[in-house]
């Protein structure tokens, strides 16, 4: 299938532009000719700048990968891999120091995100080009807002209440030095910002009937919408911690009766088989091109392709794969993880995995993360999804659970369980629907960067990690060892957001450290 950059869909919407094929995302050197004050004059200018906002979900380690350890690999989902990298192994293990290199660089690219989303936020009001329609300024807006709003929502589950930086165009200390906002501040300017993505976005970017993006799924897809603003406030609203369901359930069913017609696809694994891009189940996607190395994704390769003779990471765990199987999903665990004995070049896996197969025993499968499945040698194009459809079915369930119509969620989340031929959940009491649906989310979501979320929002994170049972071994002189109990009893509730990265403490005496570092 066809993929389209974001820079040829934006211009397309202009018709400045024919829709003819996926460049270069964005222009580096133009790029950064609009960061000066004075680069912004006309709606060539309004839209490179939005196509730099998109640029993050390119240009970073957090959405190419990291943002699915610090999900699933925080979680019971999964190990850390890489041969226990320290970095990823102080993930797992919550004793991430404040001076951990990858914490910052995520902390700098969400902030980066936003920057680019403050300055195009401010300059686009002082733009007068004709060319920049009413309808096309207040589309972007609601663009802008809504990446602003996502890279927020993602800082303040790491790392709770951040410093609320909503101008990003000063080197003044004392606008640059601004102290945290509280958890509850952050979520608060995360919904303004939301509400107005959706009182300016549309529910597709239609262009001239018969052109090439009228109604064209690759531009819908990509782009923020009224569905995404809708799906991420039900997010929001669920995951603060001053939750409100009846606005969750509001939301859901925002998106589930959209005039964009969201629909669950029929078969499972045509949601990740990286031939269904832009289906009817995506709500919004990173659209990224195979071997195209500006648009394409390295961090498929970091899971899957044990032909480069080290081990892979997120390396699923054996309570995950007991869950799947003491559920009888086979078709899901059978889509999410790939058990290999042998390399695709048919060779033997070449590294001993300390978790399942220490001794390299030929008979014992090595699983893989396998939710995308094309790495392409470092430039994958298999797509991302940042929503979808079954993600806020199964949190419509959650809010109808809560709001005390257990009945009615069990209905909802059997939408799901039929579509991989798993029973009906029915008569179940609010406790038992509650961990029906936690359970369903995790099956359905492995690897999507949900479970440790979901495990917060339980309220539930501590209890299941310190009670998880999950071991290491080596093997020396060929002889596999006693288990070593993996020790999770540092995941206490102080340690479920992560420390303020030790550069931006150094950097800003008016930040005070969480609690517990």
């Amino acid at each position: 299938m066809k993929k389209y950059s974001y820079q040829i869909l934006t211009i397309a919407l202009l018709g400045l532009l024919p829709l003819v094929s996926c460049k270069k995302f964005l222009d580096d050197k133009l790029e950064g000719a609009l960061t000066t004050g004075t680069a912004y004059k006309t709606a060539y200018d309004i839209e490179a700048a939005i196509r730099g906002c998109y640029h993050v979900f390119y240009a970073t380690d957090y959405y190419q990968w990291e943002n699915v350890m610090l999900s699933d690999v925080r979680s019971d989902n999964a190990y850390p891999g890489g041969n226990n990298e320290e970095t990823f192994f102080d993930y797992d293990r919550f004793i991430l120091p404040a001076s951990n290199t990858h914490s910052y660089a995520h902390w700098k690219a969400l902030y980066n995100g936003i920057a680019r989303c403050n300055i195009l936020l401010k300059k686009i009001t002082e733009v007068t080009d004709p060319a920049l329609t009413t309808e096309r300024r207040n589309q972007i807006i609601g663009e802008a807002s809504f990446l602003r709003a996502f890279h927020y929502y993602h800082l303040v589950k790491l790392y709770g209440g951040v410093p609320l930086e909503l101008e990003s165009n000063s080197a003044s200390p004392e606008k640059t030095r601004k102290p945290r906002s509280t958890e509850k501040e952050v979520y608060d300017q995360i919904v303004t910002d939301l509400e107005t993505a959706l009182a300016n976005l549309p529910d597709n970017y239609n262009g001239p009937a018969g052109s090439s993006t009228a109604n064209d799924p690759s531009v819908n897809k990509v782009r923020a919408t009224k569905g995404s603003a809708n799906a991420m406030l039900a997010k929001v609203w669920a995951q603060r911690s001053d939750r409100d369901y009846n606005k969750v359930l509001q939301y859901c069913n925002a998106v589930i009766s959209s005039p964009a017609g969201y629909a669950l696809l029929a078969n499972y694994n045509d949601v990740f088989d990286g031939h269904h891009d832009f289906n009817a189940e995506s709500i919004l996607e990173i659209p990224y091109e195979e071997g195209n190395w500006d648009v394409s994704c390295w961090g498929v390769q970091l899971y899957l392709a044990p032909e480069d003779g080290w081990q892979k990471y997120c390396v699923p765990s054996k309570d995950l794969v007991a869950a799947y199987d003491a559920a009888g999903d086979a078709v899901r665990k059978n889509s999410n993880i790939l058990f290999m004995t042998v390399d695709p070049n048919g060779d033997p896996i070449s590294w001993a995995d300390e978790n399942w197969n220490p001794c390299q025993d030929p008979a014992v499968g090595t699983p893989f993360n396998n939710k995308q499945k094309n790495p392409a040698g470092w430039a994958s194009g298999d797509n991302f999804y940042l929503l979808r459809l079954a993600d806020i079915i199964l949190l419509k369930a959650e809010a109808q659970n809560e709001t005390g119509s257990p009945s009615a969620a069990a209905t909802t989340l059997n939408l799901i369980r039929n579509r991989v031929g798993l029973p009906n959940v029915t008569g179940s009491t609010q406790a038992q629907m509650k961990t029906a649906i936690l359970l369903e989310r995790r099956l359905e979501l492995a690897f999507e960067a949900q479970r440790w979320d979901d495990l917060v929002r339980a309220g539930v994170a501590t209890t299941v990690m310190q009670a998880l049972n999950e071991n290491s071994f080596t093997c020396p002189g060929g002889v596999q060892s006693a288990p070593v109990h993996m020790d999770y009893s540092h995941c206490t509730p102080q340690r479920w957001i992560m420390p303020i990265p030790q550069v931006e403490m150094d950097a800003n005496p008016n930040l005070v450290q969480n609690p517990g570092y």
